[in-house]
């Protein structure tokens, strides 16, 4: 009776190692890359917040709560706020104009999807500087758009070096990731609830706001959030097409590294855009997990 116990014992511990190291084998790389990637640039980053800049730059380990601080001075919060309406615009502008195009897409027969879908990640296929810099020859003062106004007798606009060419410019660049969660929340869609909504008497109208609409609302949250967090990080746009008039939060956190190299409070404005994020995500997920109950 031992000896069976004691072989089962055996043979249970070596269930559990081979499953532990099955676990290490296929989860492993994923967890390195996090903690390589992520967890300890970040844990860097947190630790630089509470020393101070030094003379000429870089770190001195003296623990100071003045790069919080500076964090709620007025001028760094008008970049704070106005970063915050440029990118709350962008996220509107591409949810307006990428939930029709994500509606169409997922009507579509088959094999007219995936060649929607390409046109719509076609983009990302060309180097970002390259895109950009399209912008500058469209929006120039002897670009396409005012040549085309100066033709029809409109006369030329001031297109360029603007808080509408940083909008435009960041639209073109992450409309596609509002397009793709939208497509997938909208494609995953019951059809036979549209048709009951039609056949008890509501009109397409009515059944958008209260079928489609509401059970796509994940798709739109998420596109919400991959749309506002990258645009308000952003600093090679506002540079190229704002022209250095309008300055982000990218660009403040860059300069502070880059060029005033005060480490500490550039530090202090990363982790301020990481803590959005978060805050975003975690708002994302409720209103999901709250979405998908009353569903």
């Amino acid at each position: 009776m031992s000896r069976a116990r004691l072989y089962g014992d055996g043979t249970m511990k070596s269930t559990v190692r081979a499953r532990v190291i099955g676990r290490l084998v296929t989860m492993g790389p994923g967890f390195g890359f996090l903690i390589v990637f992520l967890a300890v640039p970040l844990a860097l980053v947190l630790s630089y917040t509470v020393f101070r800049r030094g003379r000429f730059g870089g770190i001195v380990y003296e623990a100071t709560g003045e790069n919080f601080t500076r964090l709620i001075d007025p001028l760094y919060l008008d970049v704070v706020f106005g970063s915050v309406k440029l990118a709350a615009i962008t996220t509107l502008l591409a949810l307006l104009l990428a939930y029709p195009t994500a509606y169409m897409i997922a009507r579509l027969p088959a094999k007219w999807k995936v060649i929607a879908l390409v046109a719509v990640v076609l983009p990302f296929w060309t180097n970002f500087l390259i895109r950009t810099y399209a912008w500058i020859v469209l929006l120039n003062s002897e670009g396409l758009l005012n040549s085309g106004l100066d033709a029809l007798g409109l006369g030329k606009v001031e297109l360029l070096y603007s808080d509408g060419a940083i909008v435009a410019g960041l639209l073109y660049a992450y409309l596609p990731l509002m397009i793709l969660p939208l497509y997938s929340a909208i494609e995953r869609l019951d059809p036979q609830l549209r048709e009951a909504s039609a056949n008890l008497g509501a009109r397409p109208i009515r059944t958008f706001w209260s079928v489609t609409l509401p059970l796509s609302l994940p798709g739109v949250l998420t596109g919400c959030v991959f749309v506002f967090v990258p645009s308000l990080g952003n600093f090679v746009i506002p540079e190229l097409l704002g022209g250095g008039r309008r300055i982000m939060v990218g660009n403040l956190i860059r300069d502070q590294f880059l060029k005033a190299r005060d480490w500490p409070f550039g530090s202090v404005l990363a982790l301020s855009v990481i803590g959005v994020l978060v805050l975003l995500l975690f708002a994302q997920a409720w209103a999901t997990r709250r979405v998908g109950r009353d569903a």
